[in-house]
């Protein structure tokens, strides 16, 4: 039985999240199998890319505080080990910056399950380097100059530059950051022989604070929330990049990853995050991608300093 006194939002809720659920009603989980949590309660696992842990610590905190029979855990983990959680059946939700690939579909069409796909927010990849380094404004040619090995040296960008050889360091070779910055600047080719990669976000945050030749490319929610004690922590040990679009932008067309920016568009290195869940009944799962996709949720991410998926933002000009 629900405490008496959280009957009220409790049933609201779960008609909610089961009006979300019937618009699903063609998903299949195959093989009848019995679970016995639901929208609001229950224990269940799921699997987030490891750049998103901030964030979705606090989206389990709200959520299991106010649904205190509810139980998630989460193995935050890369990428790819995300979607192979999903695809083994290890976790019925997961959390990643990209849709499924075609071959993906193909292979939830062969066991009847229809995976059904969430924006939640979008947010960015941020570039960082070291607090002594003098040169904080690129473009995104001159990024992907490094990564094709055109540009290696710092003296390079700027003869007065004192450093020396450049190294570019991800969070992890599978990550969501690693595959974007492939796709989009590498086209798919390999890295160059200065790339390498660590296992956290954290970890790349403090690897460029020790070495000041060393570009970091981390996830912006990292980053993006000035109120939490941790992010003005990691803001002191670096600077953040000012980016444009091409190596002949103004600098008035150079930006941070700031949430006006990522919500305009003109920050070049913006993505989606979505949610991906092969529940096909309303359960635990289902009951917290709708939370996290409703006002609630989406309230968490406008004040973390991204742009919430569902909720218009509204910008507002200073002179």
């Amino acid at each position: 039985m629900y405490n008496v006194n959280n009957t009220t939002p409790v049933i609201a809720f779960i008609i909610a999240v089961t009006g979300f659920s019937f618009l699903f009603s063609s998903c299949n989980q195959g093989g009848g199998q019995h679970y016995d949590d639901t929208p609001t309660a229950g224990t269940i696992s799921i699997s987030s890319d490891e750049s998103y842990k901030l964030l979705i610590d606090s989206q389990l905190y709200t959520f299991q505080s106010l649904y205190d029979r509810a139980h998630i855990t989460v193995n935050y983990c890369s990428e790819s080990q995300a979607i192979k959680d999903l695809i083994n059946d290890s976790v019925r939700l997961i959390v990643i910056s990209r849709e499924l690939k075609e071959d993906e579909t193909d292979y939830f069409k062969k066991i009847v399950i229809t995976p059904r796909i969430t924006k939640i927010a979008i947010e960015a990849i941020a570039i960082i380097v070291n607090n002594e380094n003098i040169d904080t404004a690129f473009s995104v040619q001159h990024i992907k100059a490094m990564l094709e090995g055109q540009i290696t040296n710092w003296k390079q960008l700027n003869p007065l530059s004192e450093l020396g050889e450049m190294q570019l360091v991800f969070d992890n070779e599978n990550s969501g950051n690693a595959r974007l910055i492939k796709e989009r600047l590498l086209e798919g080719r390999p890295f160059p022989k200065n790339c390498f990669a660590v296992k956290s976000n954290p970890e790349v945050i403090e690897y460029v604070n020790k070495n000041k030749n060393v570009i970091g490319i981390i996830s912006v929610s990292w980053i993006s929330d000035r109120d939490d004690p941790k992010v003005e922590n990691f803001l002191k040990k670096v600077k953040v990049v000012d980016l444009s679009q091409d190596s002949t932008a103004s600098s008035e067309e150079h930006y941070k990853p700031y949430q006006a920016y990522i919500a305009q568009g003109v920050y070049p290195l913006c993505r989606n995050i979505y949610t991906i869940s092969r529940e096909a009944r309303a359960g635990l799962g289902t009951g917290f991608v709708s939370f996290v996709a409703g006002d609630k949720g989406q309230r968490i991410f406008l004040k973390s300093g991204l742009v919430p998926a569902t909720m218009p933002v509204r910008i507002i000009k200073v002179n």
